[in-house]
């Protein structure tokens, strides 16, 4: 009898949050499961890893489930670094973060917690996905983005994935029917136009509140923002390999040692 793959399940967005709990349910169609999560939301915490101060993993029963967990007071990346090194028994075949609520298309990869635990699982030879669906609402409909997020592990699991690369997966919050399919793409360029919202507290101490818009600054057909817009899936594939190869010649000609 073939032994299933060892799925590992991460998310940013708490060990609770829906979209966890929807992943956790197509993954147990697939593999054997085993989810190291954060007890309470990460978001935006990038690749941040604990320090200063100790970690903490507790055994926890959420819901039904063939599924084993464990919920870890440290960031997303932590709980990448605790499983593979302290909890599973051996290396998953697939690491999958998720499913985040809200966009982590274009530059927001770089911030985002559900893509930094990708990306942890990655740099340990792990292959590894980071689902997000563009809705941020907590109470977000994840039935639609199942069957898809099926597909895309199923064919990875099958066709094995390129060393150092993982994927970024966006799903458009649509029914199914209105998504047209699912596209390669590569990351558009765009920013945030940030504010910063100055108040006063009772005591007269000043503080901030972060605010700003997305600005999409690739007109091109072949990134994820037209994917999305246009109503298809995106599928990045990124690297942590953040060496700028085209810039080495260039660089080459300065005068360093002069």
């Amino acid at each position: 009898m073939l032994k299933k793959p060892l799925i590992l399940v991460i998310n940013d967005d708490g060990i609770t949050a829906p979209g966890i709990r929807a992943l956790i349910e197509v993954m147990n169609e697939i593999g054997d499961v085993v989810v190291v999560a954060p007890d309470s939301p990460q978001s935006g915490m990038g690749h941040a890893i604990t320090i200063n101060s100790t970690l903490f993993v507790e055994k926890v029963v959420i819901d039904k489930g063939n599924q084993t967990e464990y919920s870890c007071s440290g960031t997303p990346a932590d709980c990448v670094k605790l499983a593979v090194k302290q909890i599973l028994d051996r290396r998953p075949d697939l690491c999958v973060s998720g499913i985040n609520h809200g966009s982590n298309s274009s530059i927001n990869v770089i911030y985002s917690g559900t893509m930094s635990a990708a990306l942890e699982a990655g740099i340990e030879g792990i292959p590894a996905i980071g689902f997000s669906l563009l809705d941020y609402n907590w109470n977000a409909n994840f039935e639609h983005a199942k069957p898809f997020v099926k597909t895309i592990v199923k064919n990875a699991l099958k066709n094995g994935m390129p060393n150092g690369v993982v994927l970024n997966v966006n799903i458009p919050n649509l029914v199914k029917k209105d998504i047209k399919g699912i596209k390669v793409c590569r990351q558009a360029k765009a920013n945030w136009e940030e504010e910063f919202d100055k108040r006063k507290n009772p005591q007269g101490r000043e503080y901030y509140w972060l605010t700003g818009k997305f600005v999409n600054l690739d007109n091109g057909e072949d990134t994820d923002e037209w994917a999305l817009k246009n109503n298809y899936i995106s599928v990045v594939p990124v690297q942590f390999d953040l060496t700028a190869h085209h810039a080495i010649q260039n660089l080459n000609t300065w005068k360093l040692n002069d």
